[in-house]
């Protein structure tokens, strides 16, 4: 299908992730007359199925079986290795497209805010995970592991993620699509403690249940928790939610012995950062004991010195802005209301929340944001993939499609051993290269 005629709607989503997609199925479930451009600056789709989720969680990488179902209709179009601002301007897609939506998550790592996060050492979530999942920005990244104790900044799913990569042994990881350039130093590094630490309480703690429990029961790493810092047990029948079922896991893990493995992992809590030590490397790490009142954190004023030679913050992201679209600084996303940014123009995802939820949590999100484009936005003869077509020839641009993905991916699985289910490929030219292939 062209998606150039007068009573055609055409769509840009700009965001190859599951908010992208979930919004592409939703905007042509039943809809022929609309057709949707998916549009990706990799030539790869999936966006944080391929490059966030734990390599070791292939379970989760599963949802990508129904964006691909959807990338499957004649009226979507995977158009990958397309850069805004690189190859093309968001005003040049607007006169394009009847309606663009920004689906571009948040890759920037929010700061910590404080002294010395700047020193060689500390490294974010958003470039330690990349490095770790084959992202190509990150392939090069090259963080040094030889040292004997890591911090990990926060006490959501992707602090449990890292600590967990990190201390998982080469036999637990045989099943997963760890990068190579990563396993080597990861498996071969001295680390003896992770720390994974939280300004607030257990009660307040975010990561979820099974992932919790995975960590209590890895090969050579034993999971602690200082018994102190949990509340009464008798409390525990009134708990509600993740808490109620984290709490029996952390009494669990309180009762291990230090000394059962060779590595050990450390859930602290109520200890906020407050400097980075070093001189040009990171050597420490000065934190300040809380607690907290009334659902707030608050100071004590006591603090306490950890030695670490790394230090990897999990605290949250922020969406990259973009020239022309109105930005809300203090929760790193665009300005919009209920995924409306302005006329013809919306955002879903992390883009217009912020980085919370799953990725679950994005299906009703896109289903909002394409009920509203379908309500509020009508075909005006737009060129649509048509005139994107003429662009990316005029250009010399080189795209990938969903039908050249699945080369690379075939050249991933074919050279996959010991149990993984692909080897990434990290370059972007050999993507392309395999893509143009016959």
């Amino acid at each position: 299908m062209e998606g150039n005629g007068s009573d055609t709607l055409n769509v840009a989503v700009i965001g190859a992730g599951p908010a992208g997609y979930y919004t592409a199925e939703a905007l042509t479930g039943g809809h022929d007359t609309v057709h949707v451009d998916i549009i990706d600056r990799l030539p790869t789709p999936f966006g944080l199925i391929r490059a966030g989720v734990a390599p070791d969680h292939q379970s989760i990488k599963n949802v990508s079986r129904r964006y691909e179902a959807t990338n499957n209709r004649s009226n979507v179009r995977f158009v990958g290795n397309l850069s805004l601002g690189r190859d093309i301007t968001l005003a040049e897609l607007m006169e394009l497209y009847d309606s663009v939506v920004l689906a571009t998550g948040a890759a920037k790592d929010r700061p910590l805010g404080i002294e010395g996060e700047d020193l060689k050492g500390i490294i974010g979530s958003g470039p330690f995970v990349g490095w770790y999942n084959a992202h190509p920005d990150y392939k090069d990244l090259n963080p040094d592991l030889r040292v004997a104790t890591v911090a990990v900044i926060g006490n959501g799913n992707v602090a449990i993620d890292v600590a967990r990569v990190l201390a998982k042994t080469a036999e637990e990881m045989a099943g997963s699509d760890l990068a190579d350039h990563a396993a080597r130093p990861i498996h071969g590094s001295p680390i003896r403690d992770i720390y994974v630490l939280g300004r607030r309480g257990p009660l307040e703690a975010s990561f979820t249940p099974n992932e919790l429990r995975e960590m209590n029961e890895l090969e050579h790493c034993v999971a602690l928790v200082d018994p102190a810092q949990l509340p009464d047990p008798a409390l525990d029948p009134a708990l509600t939610g993740a808490a109620k079922k984290n709490m029996p896991v952390l009494r669990l893990m309180a009762a291990n012995r230090p000394d059962s493995k060779p590595v050990r992992l450390h859930l602290s809590f109520y200890l906020r950062p407050m400097a980075v030590l070093g001189d040009k490397c990171v050597c420490g790490l000065r934190l300040e004991k809380t607690r907290v009142d009334d659902g707030c954190c608050v100071g004590t004023g006591a603090t306490e010195v950890l030695p670490v030679g790394l230090i990897v913050p999990c605290i949250g992201y922020r969406t990259s802005p973009i020239p022309d679209v109105p930005y809300d600084e203090r929760y790193g996303r665009f300005k919009n209301t209920e995924g409306r940014i302005r006329d013809r123009l919306y955002c879903v995802g992390w883009a217009k929340r912020g980085p919370t939820g799953t990725i679950g949590t994005n299906k009703p999100d896109g289903l909002e944001v394409a009920e509203k484009i379908l309500a509020e936005v009508h075909p005006q003869g737009r060129e649509g993939r048509h005139g994107l077509d003429r662009i990316v020839r005029e250009r010399d641009l080189h795209i990938v499609t969903f039908r050249d993905w699945k080369k690379i991916e075939a050249a991933e699985e074919a050279a996959a051993c010991g149990g993984a289910p692909r080897r990434k490929i990290t370059d972007v030219e050999e993507m392309v290269k395999l893509a143009e292939s016959r």
